[in-house]
């Protein structure tokens, strides 16, 4: 199965202690969630994406922001299952497929998405999704490009999912509503469990 199948909605996530790593990929899967990005923004994702990897086999965990060959690399050393870059330059592309991951280039627009498709990936990240267009342009490209399949992130919330998960050239989408920062900082795992239960619900039903 696809990582873009595996849940309506991927968590964005952005953690600074490793601490809070297992707990918070749990209360992710009790919600019902079986996927989660972890972003290479902080110092210690390397270490949270390990534990993971380790402690919760029930979810899917991958590498978001990445933007170095170097990175790539070290992701899937510590247990990555997939690769996101936020944008696609050749030699990031190449290093993220020599990893023999799945990978979600990003692409911003026609002509890299193209570019995408030429290098044989139908399966991309729109981003950022609201500031280039969002809902409206990705329809405009089901036209000419019928055959690719997105996961748009950026400025997406559970208001404005829907607009994007009812195109048929959307498999799901990338959000940071699922776990704000303030219920991370006070492990306040319950309410994450909720608020993803609350989403499936919502987004399987729309």
């Amino acid at each position: 199965m696809s990582i873009l199948d595996l849940s309506p909605v991927v968590p964005v996530v952005v953690l600074d202690d490793p601490d809070s790593a297992v707990p918070l990929a749990r209360a992710l899967v009790e919600g019902g969630i079986g996927v989660i990005e972890l972003t290479l923004r902080t110092p210690t994702a390397l270490e949270s994406i390990r534990r993971i990897a380790a402690e919760v086999p029930e979810i899917a965990v991958g590498a978001g922001t990445v933007t170095t060959p170097q990175q790539a690399e070290d992701a899937v050393k510590a247990g990555s299952s997939f690769l996101v870059s936020p944008g696609t330059t050749p030699a990031l592309l190449d290093a993220m497929l020599a990893t023999g991951v799945t990978v979600l280039p990003g692409c911003s627009t026609i002509s890299e998405a193209l570019v995408l498709r030429e290098a044989g990936l139908t399966e991309l990240k729109f981003f950022p999704a609201e500031a280039v267009g969002g809902a409206p342009f990705l329809s405009s490209l089901g036209g000419p490009l019928p055959d690719l399949r997105f996961c748009p992130t950026g400025g997406i919330t559970l208001d404005s999912a829907p607009r994007y998960l009812a195109l048929p050239n959307v498999a799901c989408v990338g959000g940071s509503w699922l776990t704000p920062a303030s219920a991370v900082k006070s492990r306040d795992w319950s309410s994450i469990t909720a608020t993803a239960r609350a989403t499936v619900s919502a987004l399987i039903q729309d």
